[in-house]
C-alpha cells in the first residue's frame, strides 16, 4: 500500500504531515511512503533525511499521488489537487469538515474517504491520535511567548539594586489543552497566574500548575460531551462576564482559548471591559479565527484599543514547525495503525471507536452526523 505525503500549500504553513521517524515506522509495517519533494523543508527536514528513513521522493503532486491509497496532509488540499486523487483513496488531515463544505462535496463526488483529525474522539484510547490536543499544546505555549514579547514589562519578579520589580499578572480564559499549556508557560516565566473555565472539573488541574482558579459565589458551569465546554445560558453568561471583568482590571496579559466545536467562540471580553484594563496590557486571542473571545479581535491582526494590544494570531502551531510536525506525525502514524489488519493490509472498520467517529465521508456519502447536520443547515 502506497502512502503519499503532500507538501503543504496553505499560506505560511510550515508543518509537514509525516516526519522521518514516522516514515520509518510505516515502512516497517510494510507500507511504501512517497513524499513530495521539499515537503519537510520548512520543518527542518531535507529530502535526503526522508530517503534515509526509507521514503521515496516524488518531484510533483501528480507523481506523489500516483497509485497512492492513503494521502497525508496537515491542512485540506486545494480542489485542483483533489482532482489527482484516485477514487476510493483515503485523505487524512485537518479537513475542517464543519465549515469546508466545498471540500466535503468534492470528497463525496470522488468517493474519497475523508478522515478528519478534528473528529478524533477524545477518549482515553485515542489520546495518542488527538492532533487537536497536540497542536493546542504548541499554540498555548507560543501564545504566552507572544504576549511576553508585546508586554512592556518583565514577567518574573526581579530584586535588583535599582529596586524590586513585581511579577506580571496573567489571566487564562479556558483551561483546555491550550489553556493549561499557557498556564504552565506563564508560570515558568514567573508570572502570577489566574485561570477561569466553565468546567469545574479542571480546577484541580489549574491549581496543580500553580495558578489560582477564578470562582464566583454563584456557580457558572457548562460541561458538554467529551470534556468540551458547551454554550452557557444568557444568565450564566452575564455572571461569567462579571467574574472575568473583575479580574481584568489588575491583569497584564490575557490568553483566551475558549471555543465551542461547530459554533462561534463566546465573547468573554467586551469593549467596555477593555476600557477598565491597564494601559500596555496584552490580550492574545487564540479563538480569533472562530470569531474571537475578545469583542475587538481580528483574526491575523493586532488591534490597539483603549491602550490594550489585542493579538488575533492565526495557526500559531505552524510557528514552531519542528516540534509541531513531530507531534502531528505521531498522531497520524498511530491513527493509520488503526487502519491496518494483522497482515498489514488496509481494513477500514467503521465500528472501530476511533475510525468511525473520525470518518467524514466514505463511498460517496457523508458518514458523520455532525457534518450532515451542518451541511443540511446550509442547504447543501
Amino acid at each position: 500500500m502506497r502512502v503519499a505525503v503532500l507538501k503543504e500549500t496553505r499560506s505560511a504553513e510550515n508543518r509537514v504531515a509525516l516526519v522521518p521517524l514516522g516514515v520509518k515506522t510505516l515502512v516497517q509495517k510494510g507500507l511504501t511512503v512517497v513524499v513530495q519533494a521539499g515537503a519537510g523543508a520548512t520543518s527542518g527536514i531535507s529530502d535526503v533525511m526522508y530517503e534515509e528513513a526509507g521514503a521515496e521522493i516524488a518531484g510533483s503532486v501528480e507523481e506523489t499521488l500516483k497509485d497512492a491509497r492513503v494521502i497525508l496532509v496537515v491542512n485540506a488540499p486545494f480542489p485542483d489537487q483533489l482532482s489527482n486523487l484516485a477514487n476510493h483513496s483515503i485523505l487524512v488531515g485537518f479537513l475542517d469538515p464543519l465549515s469546508n463544505h466545498a471540500l466535503i462535496n468534492l470528497l463525496i463526488e470522488s468517493k474519497i474517504t475523508g478522515i478528519s483529525m478534528e473528529l478524533v474522539p477524545r477518549i482515553t484510547r485515542a489520546q495518542s491520535m488527538d492532533a487537536l490536543s497536540s497542536q493546542a499544546t504548541v499554540a498555548g505555549y507560543k501564545a504566552v511567548l507572544l504576549a511576553a514579547n508585546h508586554l512592556p514589562k518583565f514577567l518574573p519578579m526581579f530584586t535588583t539594586a535599582a529596586g524590586t520589580i513585581r511579577p506580571a499578572k496573567a489571566l487564562v480564559l479556558g483551561a483546555g489543552v491550550a489553556g493549561l499549556q499557557a498556564i504552565a508557560t506563564a508560570r515558568r516565566l514567573g508570572a502570577v497566574v489566574e485561570a477561569f473555565d466553565v468546567r469545574p472539573a479542571v480546577k484541580e488541574q489549574v491549581e496543580s500548575l500553580g495558578a489560582s482558579f477564578l470562582e464566583s459565589e454563584e456557580e457558572v458551569t457548562a460541561e458538554g460531551e467529551g470534556g468540551y465546554a458547551k454554550e452557557l445560558t444568557e444568565d450564566q453568561h452575564h455572571k461569567e462576564l462579571q467574574l472575568i471583568g473583575s479580574a481584568l482590571t489588575d491583569t497584564d496579559i490575557v490568553i483566551t482559548t475558549a471555543q465551542i466545536p461547530g459554533r462561534e467562540a463566546p465573547v468573554l471580553i467586551t469593549e467596555d471591559m477593555l476600557k477598565t484594563m491597564k494601559h500596555g496590557s496584552v490580550i492574545v486571542d487564540l479563538a480569533a479565527e472562530s470569531g474571537g473571545n475578545c469583542q475587538l479581535s481580528v483574526a491575523g491582526e493586532t488591534v490597539l484599543a483603549h491602550g490594550v494590544q489585542i493579538l488575533g494570531p492565526s495557526n500559531l502551531s505552524t510557528t514552531i514547525p519542528v516540534h509541531a510536525s513531530q507531534m502531528y506525525s505521531k498522531n497520524i502514524v498511530t491513527l493509520i495503525s488503526e487502519f491496518l489488519g494483522d497482515d498489514g493490509e488496509l481494513e477500514l472498520d467503521f465500528d472501530n471507536d476511533v475510525i468511525g467517529p473520525s470518518a467524514v465521508t466514505h463511498g460517496g456519502e457523508v458518514r458523520n452526523e455532525r457534518v450532515q447536520s451542518a451541511m443540511q443547515s446550509n442547504n447543501l
